[in-house]
């Protein structure tokens, strides 16, 4: 009796990289091209959330395809994988969260009931999790979907706590480096290095968004004002500077994928440690999201004038009139450049506007969200374009009594 087919292709090579140094600066800098990426293809070049969402999609499944096909881990190949999978898991949260307006915390919560799922049907049926058991089809289909959803939840975490709850994005990422830099002191110390691996994966998206939107976004957001284009084309050639010397010196490659089932043992202690664990990031998250969000709320107090429901909104109204203007001389593409602006600071301003008037803070995102749709379709009406700028700015007006 044959005892070498017991399972699909297990003769296939390990289809993943080794974890090493190399492995974790190529997915921060992948991380950081997803955020900046979306936002160039999006908002720079005019393909809209929509159109952007589309030709990812396709180009992620055509990599997709290869990947599968190919026998073994092929540097080039996987992580152009890697960089479409976190382009599309951030395009796959904004689409949520823009279009049809589900709250970042409804996302992240599904998105972190789906990562569960996953990996629960994945370790009943192949009783591992680890990423040096990637060798057959089946197990490679569960690791991508894993994947996804920690894109798309990376995403949704690090906007949540960036934008909703105001931190910014120095601080978001300092948060989670913190939190990445405890789960490494803590695999020093015993912790299951799957469990660290999957928590480290995680959070290095909202790490990697954030780096990206600091150095994107305009100081007047938060950021340093590289812009979406110049910060993309850093990190994608700091990816083909790393992905050529793993591909030349050959330090990423597994030589011999393990297929090991854990024992009884260590299952125990895995079992206990993800519970605890768990039960850590939950508590402090929790804990966190209302101790800031009850701040919040008392700041919105102090802050609301009697006068305007929502405080100062000239700059937003100062965005708005540039962006008509645009409008007006015909220039579409300085329009949706200058937009993105008022989507930023918008959506970081959220935090501290809505809590003193959500029902005022609604009618405003409204309007905007318009905007942002005519201004961003496939093919402008400039007659829409301006009739959306002039109701957001009747809006905003009508916040001011004073006008």
């Amino acid at each position: 009796m044959k005892t070498n087919q017991t399972d699909e292709n297990t003769s296939l090579l390990s289809k993943v990289p080794e974890i090493t140094i190399y492995f974790w600066l190529i997915k921060i800098l992948c991380t950081t091209v997803g955020e900046t990426a979306s936002d160039f293809l999006n908002v720079s070049l005019g393909l809209g959330l929509t159109g952007t969402s589309v030709i990812m999609g396709a180009l992620l499944l055509i990599a997709l395809f290869f990947q599968f096909k190919a026998k073994k881990y092929i540097p080039a190949l996987y992580w152009l994988t890697v960089v479409l999978i976190s382009i599309f898991g951030t395009l796959f949260t904004d689409n949520l969260t823009d279009k049809l307006g589900i709250p970042l915390e409804v996302s992240t919560t599904v998105f972190s009931l789906a990562l569960a799922l996953t990996f629960a049907v994945w370790f009943s049926i192949e009783r591992t999790l680890s990423i040096h058991s990637i060798f057959t089809w089946r197990r490679e289909s569960f690791y991508w979907l894993a994947i996804l959803f920690t894109f798309a939840l990376g995403t949704a975490v690090g906007d949540l706590m960036a934008e909703s709850l105001g931190l910014g994005y120095f601080i978001t990422g300092l948060i989670v480096t913190v939190v990445i830099a405890s789960v490494t002191i803590a695999w020093r110390f015993g912790l299951n290095h799957v469990l660290a691996f999957w928590i480290a994966y995680i959070l290095t998206r909202p790490l990697g968004a954030s780096l990206g939107d600091f150095l994107s976004q305009s100081p007047s957001n938060g950021g340093l004002g590289l812009g979406a284009t110049v910060t993309s084309a850093i990190f994608i050639s700091a990816i083909l500077l790393a992905i050529i010397f793993v591909s030349i010196t050959k330090r990423d490659l597994i030589t011999s994928p393990s297929a090991n089932v854990e024992t009884n043992r260590k299952r125990y202690t895995a079992l206990w440690q993800v519970v605890l664990a768990l039960s850590a990031l939950v508590i402090t998250a929790g804990s966190g999201y209302y101790w800031r969000h009850t701040e919040l709320q008392h700041q919105a107090k102090i802050s609301t004038s009697s006068t305007s429901p929502l405080g100062d909104l000239s700059s937003f109204r100062k965005i708005a009139e540039d962006t008509l203007s645009f409008v007006r001389e015909g220039n579409l593409s300085a329009a949706t450049s200058r937009v993105k602006d008022l989507e930023v600071g918008w959506d970081n301003a959220e935090a501290r506007l809505k809590p003193m008037n959500p029902s005022q803070w609604s009618s405003v995102d409204k309007r905007i969200d318009n905007v942002l749709r005519q201004l961003r379709a496939e093919h402008q009406d400039p007659a829409a374009c301006k009739t959306s700028l002039e109701s957001l700015i009747l809006t905003l007006d009508a916040q001011d009594p004073r006008r």
